[in-house]
Formats: C-alpha cells, structure tokens, sequence
C-alpha cells in the first residue's frame, strides 16, 4: 500500500492549519502553509479546492485566498482528508467493489485475505486518528483503539474467516 503525494501534502497542510488556527485563531493562507510545511503553492491550491468540495475546509473571500477548518480538528478524521483528495486506499490489485479478482482467469490471489485486512487495519486507523491527535502528537496505537494482541488477532481472524465465507 502506497499513500500517495495527494494525500501526504494534504494532511500535512491540513495539520498545520489546525496548528495555526489554534495559536492565532484567524484563517491562514496557503502561501503561508505552502511555506511552513514547504509544500507548492499551486499544489495546495488544488488540493485544498477538493477539501472545500468536501466540506473540510471553508475559504474566506479576500487577498490571498484564506482558510479555516469547517469543523473541529478533533471532529476531522484523516481517512476523511485522504478520501477528499484521493482514490481510496487499498492494498489488493483487485478492481474496486468488485469480486473479480487480480489473477488473469478472474480469480483472487492466495494472499487477498491478508493484503485486504491490511488495508481495513489501515482504513481503521486513519479513521480513528483525528486532525487534532496528528497536530498534537496523539498518534499513538492505543489512543486510537487498535489491539494488537493475540486474543483481539484471533478474534479478527475468525470475522475474517466468517466473513470470507459468507461473500
């Protein structure tokens, strides 16, 4: 699984909005996000039009083209800024919504089940991390629920399987 340029430029430049609306509690412009996190201007203006679309962010009208969050940072999961930007991730070469599998004779490959609870473990954590938990430095597994222990291993294994079977 590969994050792409998209969505690492986008969190970041959303992270640091955070940070600065917290501190200085006015909107930010991108040339001052382009420079702090040295990102290219022109790069996060597209970007951050997708995360306007998407309700993420609000632009306030005037010189140089301000931004706020349109919400909390703590009510901003990341996944949500990633999937504003991006395609969704995924780690299996099988098409999307899809039972077709990557195999040429339309079957799935022997290590599907492994590469697709590796994207849900992915997706999983993303969505439980917020904006704020990044900017503050909360990213830590347990903060965000994730059990990896034998016991909560087994039990996703078993879901897995249950679930394999049933589709």
């Amino acid at each position: 699984m590969r994050l792409s340029t998209k969505a690492r430029y986008s969190v970041m430049a959303m992270a640091e909005l955070a940070r600065m609306q917290v501190t200085t509690q006015e909107p930010v412009t991108l040339a001052t996000l382009s420079e702090r996190q040295n990102l290219p201007l022109a790069y996060l203006e597209q970007l951050f039009l997708k995360l306007r679309r998407k309700g993420l962010v609000k632009s306030v009208r005037g010189f140089g083209g301000d931004y706020t969050l349109a919400k909390t940072a703590a009510s901003i999961p990341i996944f949500e800024i990633i999937n504003a930007v991006d395609t969704p991730l995924k780690a299996t070469r099988c098409p999307i919504n899809s039972h077709q599998g990557c195999q040429s004779h339309g079957a799935r490959c022997l290590t599907h089940d492994l590469w697709s609870g590796l994207g849900k473990v992915v997706q999983t954590f993303l969505t439980n991390l917020s904006l704020e938990d990044v900017f503050l430095g909360n990213s830590l597994l347990p903060e965000v629920g994730m059990d990896f222990s034998k016991t909560n291993l087994a039990s996703l294994k078993s879901n897995v399987t249950l679930t394999s079977l049933s589709a």
